[in-house]
């Protein structure tokens, strides 16, 4: 079995972003950057499959600028076969363009199953994993939480979770997509054997920025919106001049 598993690099979610002056992008001077980690699911799915059938191939790929490579170097850490960083010069690339770069790569080179996570930790479209799908023509099931595979007749049975906690029990014949939802399972730790392995790996590095068609113009805070009214005081107090304020406003009569 082959199996590509999509990652993406985002920021770390502690760090509190600015923009920069010109308002091209956000100022990534003072950010930690790591693995999204609805892809460290994604990838720990295909590691545990590999664990139960080891002629597994697992190959991982991103797509984004020069710093991105060190996701994939993390991929390759935690058991991945080989890496794939489609490179571009933008910062920020849209669910569209990566859909595209990713889906170009994946034709035609036999994969099984690709996985990517439900979504990314910065944009949180949902996105990119139905895109690729619809690209490649083949069949997808997104925000899965359990999954299981026939190795004899190629079948995968996915539980994805619906609205209001439904799970939802597909079966998808490879080639298919798959997007994975957090709790899955438990990602595993890169072994010391896996991180001495990855220092002598290569990764394949693929020039595209020139088919980025989609480009951020200019970013913007959000509007100020009203300010609320802070009631300070003792209970009563606050109580009398909450009514006072309902009476001004016209809201009590």
């Amino acid at each position: 079995m082959k199996i590509l598993v999509c990652i993406k690099q985002v920021p770390d979610t502690e760090a509190n972003p600015e923009l920069r002056r010109d308002l091209s992008w956000i100022n990534e001077d003072n950010l930690a950057f790591r693995m999204n980690r609805y892809d460290e699911y994604a990838l720990e799915e295909a590691l545990v499959i590999k664990d139960e059938f080891p002629e597994t191939v697992i190959d991982v790929i991103t797509v984004g600028p020069e710093r991105s490579a060190a996701v994939i170097r993390k991929g390759l850490e935690k058991g991945a076969d080989s890496a794939v960083h489609i490179k571009t010069a933008e910062n920020h690339i849209s669910a569209a363009d990566t859909a595209s770069l990713i889906a170009d790569y994946a034709s035609g080179r036999g994969y099984d199953i690709i996985f990517a996570g439900v979504m990314s930790e910065d944009m949180m479209q949902c996105m990119v994993g139905p895109m690729v799908a619809s690209l490649l023509s083949m069949p997808c099931i997104v925000s899965v939480v359990k999954t299981s595979v026939d190795f004899d007749s190629g079948i995968i049975t996915a539980e994805s979770e619906l609205e209001g906690g439904i799970i939802e029990t597909v079966e998808l014949s490879a080639p298919c997509l798959i997007t994975i939802q957090t709790g899955i399972n438990q990602p595993r730790y890169p072994s010391l054997s896996n991180v001495m392995k990855a220092r002598g790996m290569t990764h394949q590095t693929v020039e595209a920025d020139h088919f980025i068609k989609n480009r951020v113009s200019s970013l913007s805070y959000p509007e100020r919106g009203a300010k609320g009214t802070e009631i300070t005081g003792s209970i009563e107090e606050k109580a009398d001049k909450l009514v006072e304020l309902l009476y001004e406003r016209g809201l009590l009569v």
